[in-house]
C-alpha cells in the first residue's frame, strides 16, 4: 500500500529536525517527503494540526501471556499499545513458565504477529525458572528472537551465579538487561524507606538496596565485557555509579520508568495502592534528579513498566497489595510532561522512547523518519487533554497512581510497516 500522511509536523528525534510536509509511505517504509505530486497513493491521512513522529518503543511491558491471562491478554495489552502509539514492546521473562525454552519464546511470537499489532520483542531468561542457578540456553534463545537476556525483577542473590551468566552471555556477545536490587535489604519493603513510609508505619526499601546492587553489576560487568541494560533506576544516589561506568567506557545503559517521572513517594497519600510498584517511588529529589539524568542523556531510555494488576490484588492493605501499575496508554503523555517539565522541543523529549531504544534494540531502520525507515509512526495531538479513567485505558490493568487525573497527548493513529493498527 502506498499511503500518503499530508500537512503534518513531521518530529524527527534522530535527525533533531521538526518540519511540516507530507510523510510518503510505499511497501511498508518511508519513501520520501512531500508535496510530491508525482507519488499517486492508496490512501490519504489527513494530518492537519497533528505531530507525526516514529512509533513509540517500550523497553519493559509485561503482556501477562502466558501464565497470567486473568490479568490480561496479549490481544488487550497490544491493543492498548498502539492505542499509547507504541509499535515495539520488549516483554520480560517472568511469564509462567518463564521464557526459558525456545518454543515458549516461538509461541509467543508467533501469538503476538498473528495479531497484526505491536510486534514483541522478548527476553528471554538468564537462568532456568528464573531461579538463578542453573545458566539457560541463551544463544538458542537469541536464534529463535530474544534481543537480550534478563531476570525480570528477579535477582540473582549467589555473585558467582551471576559471574558465571556475564561470562556465558559476553562470549556470544548478547546484551543482559537486570534490574539492580539487592534481595534482602528490598524483600520486606513495599515503599520508598523516607518520610512517607515512616509516617505511615510502612516498611521501607532503603536507596542502597539499588546501590549496592549496581555497584555488583557494574563491577561484573566491567570483569566480564558483557554489555549491560539497568532497568527502571529509581535512585539519585545510582547516577554518579552510573556516570562513572559510562566516563569509563563500559558499555552499559540505563532506564527509568516513566512513572518514577511523574510521581513521588508522596503520591502514596493515605495508602493509595495503585502506588504501589517496584522499584517504588522515591523522594522529590531523586525524581527530579532521575528527570535530569534523562535530558542530559546519562539515563537513555524511559520505559512504562507496565505491569497490570488485577482488582482483587489492589484492594488489600497496602503492604500486602501486589505491585505493578499499567504504563502502556500513558507512556506518551507522561513523557511528553516530563519534556515540558525541562524544557525541551519535541525531538528531544522523544527520544528516549523512539530513537534511543531503537538504538538500544539494534533496530536501526526504527526511531527515525528518515528515508528507508520502516514506517512504525505514532500520530498524535499534543495539545489534546484526556482524563484517565477505567474506560479509557484498553489495558484489562487499570491500576494506575494516574488514574481521575488529567494527561496532555492524545495518540490519534498508529502505523505499523505503513498498515493502520488504531485510529481514534
Amino acid at each position: 500500500m502506498r499511503v500518503r500522511i499530508r500537512s503534518a509536523r513531521l518530529v524527527d528525534p534522530r535527525r533533531r529536525q521538526e518540519e511540516l510536509a507530507d510523510l510518503l509511505i510505499a511497501d511498508g517504509r518511508i519513501v520520501g517527503r512531500g508535496p510530491a505530486p508525482d507519488f499517486h497513493a492508496d490512501h490519504t491521512i489527513e494530518a492537519e494540526g497533528l505531530v507525526v513522529c516514529p512509533g513509540l518503543i517500550d523497553t519493559f511491558a509485561r503482556l501477562r501471556e502466558p501464565g497470567f491471562e486473568y490479568r490480561a491478554t496479549l490481544a488487550s495489552e497490544l491493543k492498548a499499545a498502539v492505542r499509547g502509539g507504541i509499535t515495539r514492546v520488549v516483554t520480560p521473562p517472568d511469564t509462567d513458565p518463564p521464557l526459558d525454552e525456545a518454543g515458549l519464546v516461538e509461541m509467543l511470537r508467533f501469538r503476538s504477529e498473528a495479531l497484526g499489532l505491536a510486534h514483541v520483542h522478548p527476553v528471554g531468561a538468564l537462568t532456568l525458572g528464573l531461579k538463578g542457578e542453573r545458566l539457560s540456553e541463551m544463544a538458542l534463545l537469541a536464534e529463535v528472537g530474544c534481543v537480550a537476556l534478563g531476570q525480570a525483577d528477579v535477582p540473582i542473590a549467589d555473585s558467582l551465579s551471576l559471574f558465571r551468566a556475564f561470562q556465558y552471555a559476553a562470549t556470544f556477545d548478547l546484551p543482559v538487561w537486570l534490574t539492580a536490587s539487592d534481595p534482602w535489604l528490598a524483600a520486606a519493603g513495599c515503599a520508598h524507606d523516607g518520610e512517607v513510609a515512616a509516617r505511615l508505619g510502612l516498611p521501607g526499601i532503603p536507596a542502597c538496596a539499588e546501590t549496592i546492587a549496581l555497584a555488583r553489576l557494574l563491577e561484573l560487568a566491567r570483569a566480564t565485557g558483557v554489555r549491560l541494560h539497568v532497568q527502571h533506576l529509581s535512585s539519585a544516589a545510582s547516577l554518579p555509579l552510573l556516570a562513572q561506568a559510562k566516563a569509563s567506557g563500559l558499555p552499559v545503559s540505563a532506564s527509568v520508568s516513566a512513572l518514577h517521572l511523574a510521581c513521588s513517594e508522596h503520591d502514596i497519600g493515605h495508602f493509595d495502592t495503585h502506588t504501589h510498584v517496584i522499584p517504588p517511588l522515591r523522594s522529590q529529589a531523586d525524581r527530579a534528579a532521575l528527570a535530569q539524568a534523562v535530558a542530559e542523556g546519562l539515563i537513555d531510555v524511559i520505559d512504562s513498566n507496565h505491569t497490570p494488576v488485577d482488582d482483587d490484588a489492589k484492594a488489600v492493605p497496602f503492604a500486602e497489595s501486589e505491585p505493578g501499575a499499567t504504563g502502556l496508554e500513558l507512556l506518551l503523555p507522561l513523557t511528553l510532561a516530563w519534556g515540558r517539565e525541562r524544557g525541551l522541543d519535541l525531538a528531544a523529549a522523544l527520544a528516549p522512547i523512539t530513537d534511543h531504544p531503537a538504538r538500544l534494540l539494534g533496530q536501526e531502520d526504527a526511531g527515525h523518519l528518515g528515508e528507508g525507515a520502516v514506517a512504525d509512526l505514532c500520530l498524535f495531538d499534543p495539545e489534546a487533554r484526556w482524563q484517565v479513567t477505567p474506560k479509557s485505558l484498553a489495558s484489562l490493568g487499570k491500576n494506575t497512581p494516574i488514574l481521575g487525573k488529567s494527561v496532555q497527548g492524545r495518540v490519534v493513529a498508529t502505523l505499523v510497516a505503513g498498515r493502520p493498527v488504531f485510529s481514534r
